[in-house]
């Protein structure tokens, strides 16, 4: 069927009350066919089905009332206020329900009509009951609830120029003539297993409901619509992979494996000796390897990527590890240079600040075959990267890619049938819920259990007024042979308002009393007093100027240096390196330094403006502070003003669990912020919320895999709405074969 013959897919102009001007306006909205304006979401729902008695009224509270009308009278006041009164008489009490500049209203009100009134209502001075400009539908004589609308109305995101009641009318008469059309894709075995409603039935429920409850079964029902598909979208994903595709294979002998693990200055935890037995089995296999390792900060993740990198290479086969950034790629050719300087292992770091002559010499050893391990950044993914024998890529905090940006990373081995294995790695730990939509085709190791002897970093937050005191007893520690990173959000000082929030205000001053030697702290994490002077706060705003402020005041006579995102990348691993041979002592920066960098001798950190900042951020830059045996510290400086940052704050004072600060911060600031990108999957997500329909994420995923093992192809007749609606949503982007 084309279009042409498809109602749903028919221009919405054509629906009862909206024409060429309003089509215009729907237009804005996103909404082009028939179909579009069935599965517009509404953003609410005001409920007007709590009918009272007008002598059972509260104040303040959305309530319906069904009375006659007694009065109508209108007046204009001496500023030129035109006032329409109508007065309503239920039996139990009088209601003034009143409209202020609409006298073309007192036409429609007449004596002994008939009226429901919805609204929230407030007593006046004379004592009795008033709602200003109530929802009012007219009844009939015997009639008390309203024939042609819901007592729980939806509101909808709206364009200037359209209003509620307007696209509430349209959706509306486009849900009761074409609902009935839209075609149903749920098997009823599914439906019936997870009680849902057909997807007409729904449809009424998300539009017309008779209840709050009845919304909820509508969205309910599209939710796990989503889920379904997008989970076996992922499915047929990972049957593709592993039928075309070959990979590797590579042997792990306990001889290999006495080597690698002799080349660690220390012994592998039960976390990380399960995850390296996950990785080498799928090593061992010639599917190509699909994994995601998730890892507390500090957990040790970079020693497990390391022993499978040097499996690869043993097997001799080439292998890839690329990180987001440069700071971070030279943090991992360090780590590895270190592990392997008595190795025959030949390695190349590739990243864009390479001159023209050494990219090309880089470019044709590995072409060659004349190195075994590549360390770079996203310049690994450019065309004229070619691999000799690539057995293995492992990709470092991308979380901000999702399925559909990891294709980019599939050619890297040069053959389309024969693929590397692949791991892709994080420290930013992911809700599960969230990484079975991220990663669901990928299968999930976690690491979180700390090495022996990791001490939690001490958190604090610390008032503006005790600002001094802290930087003082920082510079002692300085002194004694620590070193401190000081973490700014910008580059640069803002002037004018402060863009994060009003200024700081002043905090209930309280007394410390710490011992000498010992830092200013707050030790129970309350907020309310961590704010502080505006001035003070305002001068520190940028890391420009905050270095130039500690170097000439606090700090003087220190080696204080500065890093952030704006200075090139030869610049950048110039003061990186300065820092990790100790001649920096003091590093003010940006979140340059957020994943990855490891300096085990830098166990203080101070984090300026640390509510712009999230929960998971902010544990990834305390996590520079906890690589050594010493124990760190972490300071820090906010404006707790507003209820969610105290919240936030006070949580993350609280624990040093990255998984538990992951889930709050993804409920706090949503999944989308939490990533600070649109991911795949999510924005594909209308109906469906990652965290409070995790239940329902569940369900349709088993029933997704389940649908999967039964029906490979999801070839039999029942299955073909979902096997469209597989294609259509996800078949280019997850690069699926045709299925069936």
């Amino acid at each position: 069927m084309d279009n042409n013959d498809n109602p749903l897919l028919q221009s919405a102009q054509y629906v009862r009350g909206v024409g060429p001007a309003r089509f215009a306006l729907l237009n804005r909205l996103g909404i082009q066919t028939v179909q579009d304006l069935l599965f517009y979401l509404p953003r609410a729902y005001e409920d007007l089905s709590d009918f009272r008695r007008i002598a059972d009224l509260e104040p303040e509270r959305l309530q319906t009332v069904v009375g006659e009308v007694v009065e109508v009278r209108g007046r204009t006041t001496r500023g030129g206020l035109n006032i329409l009164s109508v007065a309503v008489h239920d039996g139990s009490g009088v209601l003034e329900a009143v409209w202020f500049n609409q006298p073309y209203l007192a036409g429609k009100f007449r004596y002994g009509q008939r009226l429901a009134l919805s609204g929230k209502p407030k007593r006046t001075s004379a004592g009795f009951w008033q709602m200003a400009h109530p929802r009012v539908q007219p009844l009939e004589a015997q009639e008390t609830l309203p024939t042609d609308q819901a007592a729980v109305l939806p509101i909808y995101p709206l364009t200037e120029g359209l209003r509620q009641e307007q696209l509430r009318r349209i959706i509306r008469h486009a849900v009761q003539q074409y609902a009935p059309l839209v075609l149903e894709i749920l098997p009823e075995s599914l439906r019936q297993k997870r009680q849902l409603p057909d997807i007409a039935t729904a449809l009424r429920q998300l539009h017309c409901p008779a209840t709050l409850q009845e919304a909820e079964q509508g969205r309910r029902r599209l939710a796990y619509e989503e889920f379904l598909i997008l989970h076996l979208a992922l499915a047929h994903r990972r049957r593709d992979v592993n039928a075309q595709l070959r990979a590797p294979k590579m042997h792990l002998s306990r001889t290999l494996d006495q080597r690698i693990r002799r080349l660690f200055p220390f012994t592998l935890t039960r976390d990380q000796n399960r995850v390296v037995a996950e990785i080498a089995r799928d090593l061992a296999s010639d599917k190509p390897m699909r994994r995601l390792l998730q890892a507390d900060v500090g957990a040790g993740k970079t020693a497990v990527a390391v022993y499978a990198l040097l499996v690869c290479v043993a097997n001799k086969y080439q292998a890839a590890l690329m990180a987001p950034t440069e700071v971070l790629a030279r943090q991992h050719w360090h780590t590895l240079s270190a592990y392997l300087a008595h190795s025959r292992v030949r390695r190349v770091l590739l990243t864009g600040s390479l001159n023209e002559r050494e990219r090309r010499i880089a470019l044709g050893e590995i072409r060659m075959g004349q190195v075994d391990l590549v360390v770079g950044t996203q310049a690994l993914i450019q065309n004229e990267v070619e691999f000799a024998r690539l057995g293995l890529v492992i990709i470092d905090e991308q979380h901000r890619f999702g399925v559909l940006q990891r294709a980019q990373f599939r050619n890297l081995g040069g053959d389309e049938r024969f693929q590397p294995h692949y791991l892709v790695m994080t420290a930013t730990p992911i809700p599960r819920t969230v990484a079975l939509t991220l990663f669901g085709d990928l299968d999930v190791s976690v690491i979180r259990e700390l090495p022996p002897g990791r001490q939690p970093v001490q958190t604090k937050l610390v008032p503006e007024h005790k600002r001094p005191e802290l930087e003082k007893y920082l510079r002692q520690q300085v002194e004694q042979g620590r070193q401190l990173y000081v973490v700014c959000p910008l580059v640069e000082g803002e002037s004018g308002e402060d863009t994060a929030g009003e200024l700081y205000e002043s905090a209930t001053d309280r007394e410390f009393n710490s011992p000498p030697g010992e830092p200013p702290l707050m030790d129970n994490g309350s907020a309310a007093e961590a704010s502080g002077s505006p001035n003070a706060q305002a001068r520190y705003k940028g890391a420009e100027e905050h270095f130039d402020y500690l170097r000439q005041g606090p700090f003087r006579g220190l080696a204080v240096g500065l890093l952030h995102g704006r200075l090139d990348d030869r610049r950048k691993e110039s003061v990186m390196e300065r820092f990790r041979r100790g001649d920096i002592q003091v590093l003010v920066c940006t979140t340059v330094i957020e994943v990855g960098v490891d300096v085990p001798n830098a166990t203080l950190m101070v984090i300026e403006h640390a509510e712009r900042f999230g929960l998971s951020q902010l544990h990834q830059l305390r996590g520079r502070v906890a690589r050594g045996p010493v124990a760190g510290e972490c300071y820090l400086f906010a404006d707790v003003s507003n209820e969610t940052s105290r919240a936030r704050l006070r949580l993350f004072v609280k624990t040093n669990d990255g998984f538990e600060l992951a889930e709050a911060d993804a409920r706090l600031r949503g999944v989308g912020q939490f990533f600070g990108t649109r991911q795949h999957g999510m924005s594909e997500l209308r109906y469906a919320h990652l965290l409070s329909d995790a239940e329902l994420l569940e369900l349709a995923r088993q029933d997704a895999l389940e649908l999967a093992r039964a029906d490979p192809g999801l070839r039999q007749p029942i299955h073909q709405g979902l096997r469209q609606a597989v294609l259509q949503q996800y078949g280019s982007r997850l690069d699926l074969a045709e299925i069936g």
